[in-house]
């Protein structure tokens, strides 16, 4: 019996199969999201899936439950996320995909957007959708239908449509898939790109046999660093399960943070776009506002997660938004966020930059960053009120956790949304006082 408690979060469905998530559970998600896009006058969904084993199977049952209540289905079949929000985008239809994202082996989930891939999480549906699932429904009387559509070859023209392709020049590429969906649309971007491919962990296998799709994590980089350096590629791309998020690896080996490359690729298309807004999550580093402020953007700060970044791009009408975790989302991606687009970005500058990746991120690279760090504690929100305290003094703000700001330092804590943990992000000007600063703030947690 499906968990729908256990698997509802804040932007998707998530957990481990079969225990969390079963095919009967499926059939009720697809009848609960028909059910929910009809309300805003859908009447097809496009539906597709990645490698995992149970995809196939799970993808096959959330469509039947959409057909039940009279939404026709438009099977998309093998399908990284991006390639479900472009299909959703130029078919305009609402959309849903099958995928644990950067989650092992063993687990599964959903991602699902209305017409034009725009967001949907908690307060935007994803409630009403968990409530209609575990409240069933009967079937309508009329039936909806599948066809099938093969959107790969479109994908690959729109995420093309992002670069100059006459402009590109020749260049060592090592991706790195990890048996995920970059698999498939990695090689279909390159073919017949300037570039010289060496495609590490190509086969769809979401048993994961070589490491976890999961790029964030250093570890799991490892393969890519001694593949750039044992080939003296030019720049290595690592992506995560489901193929919307790349990390960046330069000539050295060294890894590129998700700031870094959102301030490369806002300096990019700031080149092409002057004075347009970028958007930021509030996780950056302060390069990125510095970047588009030099490169005479505007630059607005944001909460941490798509919903909300997908929302303020519509507001604004930002051209760009870059998460410090490798997400980056494009004004003409239909607000949504492509690892491959970002890519080709960075690519084309790169190939106007003979001095190589690791000198065209010099200049960006300006402090120190603390990175992600967990801390386990009874009650976030009292451990936040006394930080919160402790830095009254200072320039302080709760857009997302809270954020104190200290001139020649900053930091925001912030409680996890599914484990009792505080996530602490710092910044300073050196790695020194990055950790003295850690163990200051710390300090203030109590026991």
């Amino acid at each position: 019996m499906t968990d729908f408690d256990a698997i509802f979060k804040a932007y998707d469905v998530r957990g481990t199969v079969p225990d969390q998530l079963d095919a009967g559970g499926a059939r009720a998600i697809g009848g609960a999201f028909a059910r929910f896009v009809a309300s805003h006058g859908a009447e097809a969904i496009v539906v597709g899936r990645d490698m995992r084993p149970d995809g196939e199977e799970f993808a096959a049952a959330f469509g039947d439950g959409a057909m039940d209540h009279g939404i026709d289905v438009i099977d998309a079949g093998l399908c990284a996320t991006d390639m479900m929000y472009y299909a959703s985008g130029a078919l305009g239809v609402p959309g849903a995909v099958f995928t644990a994202s950067h989650n092992p082996a063993g687990y599964n989930g959903i991602k699902m957007c209305l017409a034009h891939a725009a967001p949907i999480g908690t307060d935007t549906g994803l409630g009403d959708i968990k409530a209609m699932a575990m409240a069933g429904a009967e079937p309508t009387a009329a039936k909806g239908s599948r066809s099938e559509q093969d959107v790969l070859e479109g994908y690959v023209a729109h995420v093309r449509s992002f670069v100059d392709v006459e402009r590109l020049k020749p260049l060592k590429v090592v991706a790195d898939t990890a048996n995920g969906m970059g698999g498939l649309v990695v090689p279909a971007v390159f073919d017949g790109l300037p570039f010289a491919l060496d495609h590490m962990y190509p086969e769809l296998d979401g048993t994961f046999p070589n490491h976890p799709a999961d790029p964030i994590q250093p570890e799991n980089q490892k393969d890519l660093m001694q593949r750039v350096l044992a080939t003296g590629a030019d720049i290595g791309l690592a992506f995560d399960g489901d193929a919307d998020r790349v990390f960046l690896v330069d000539e050295t080996a060294r890894p590129i943070s998700g700031s870094l490359t959102t301030a490369m690729v806002a300096r990019s298309i700031l080149e092409h776009e002057p004075g347009a807004t970028v958007l930021y999550n509030l996780i950056c580093s302060k390069t990125v506002p510095e970047v588009v402020a030099e490169g005479g953007g505007t630059a607005v700060r944001t909460r941490v997660g798509h919903s909300f970044i997908k929302n303020v791009m519509a507001e604004t009408g930002a051209v760009f938004g870059g998460e410090h975790s490798g997400h980056y989302y494009f004004r003409d991606n239909y607000r949504a966020d492509s690892g491959l687009i970002a890519a080709l970005v960075v690519l084309e500058a790169l190939g106007n930059h003979p001095a190589g990746l690791a000198d065209l991120v010099s200049t960006l690279d300006r402090y120190a960053a603390s990175g992600e760090i967990n801390t386990t504690v009874d009650d976030a929100a009292v451990v936040i009120e006394r930080v919160a305290a402790a830095y009254s003094d200072h320039d302080q703000d709760f857009m997302d956790g809270l954020t104190v700001d200290l001139g020649d330092w900053w930091f925001n804590l912030r409680a996890s949304n599914t484990e009792p943990l505080l996530r602490l992000n710092l910044e300073a000007a050196t790695a020194d006082d990055v950790d003295e600063r850690v163990s200051e703030v710390k300090a203030h947690f109590g026991s």
